[in-house]
């Protein structure tokens, strides 16, 4: 089986997308292995236009699979609102999209913590999109997080909502620092 790695070394917007376009062709699987919805590409196919930030270009082709592998954090609506986009424009993306087991989830209170952690800082902000990748990846790495395996296991609803109570604490201490800096040690399990 051939394959064919696209890797970007310059932190995004260096055209990784229109490579993997033109790439996908060739290709059953189109996989996307890392990152979130925080960026994206424009994919310009004859007159149509699709502006993907989750699924892999490859669904745009009929007879492609696209796959969110396990180094990806996945925000269920936006992958929901991308999914519903596609099926607006004609692409059925039923049996050919793919979300790996070991994705991470991304739930509301990664993004308030995001906010939260970004006006902490004051002057020194970093310029998040407040989508709330970065609290969600923290989590994953701590391996506290909730792979998409875990929500469908009958114990999720009973085993996670104490540890996430906990995060949202750490959220309220986050909103309410008047320092600018985030210190993650404050709001650890």
């Amino acid at each position: 089986m051939k394959s064919v790695v696209v890797v970007g070394a310059q932190w995004g917007d260096e055209g990784k997308g229109k490579v993997v376009d033109y790439l996908s062709g060739s290709f059953d699987y189109i996989a996307r292995v890392a990152g979130g919805h925080n960026a994206g590409h424009t994919v310009i196919i004859g007159k149509d236009r699709y502006v993907l930030q989750l699924i892999p270009c490859g669904i745009l082709r009929p007879k492609q699979h696209a796959v969110i592998g396990t180094g990806t954090v996945v925000d269920p609506a936006a992958l929901v609102a991308e999914i519903a986009m596609l099926s607006k424009a004609g692409i059925d993306v039923k049996g050919r999209l793919h979300v790996s087991n070991r994705a991470h989830l991304i739930f509301p209170y990664h993004r308030e913590l995001d906010k939260a952690a970004e006006g902490a800082r004051g002057a020194n902000k970093i310029g998040t999109t407040s989508r709330g990748i970065g609290p969600r990846t923290k989590t994953k790495w701590r391996a506290v997080g909730c792979a998409c395996a875990i929500c469908w296991s009958r114990n999720c609803l009973r085993r996670k909502p104490r540890m996430w109570s906990r995060r949202r604490i750490g959220w309220r201490r986050a909103r309410t620092a008047q320092t600018s800096t985030f210190h993650t040690k404050s709001w650890k399990p």
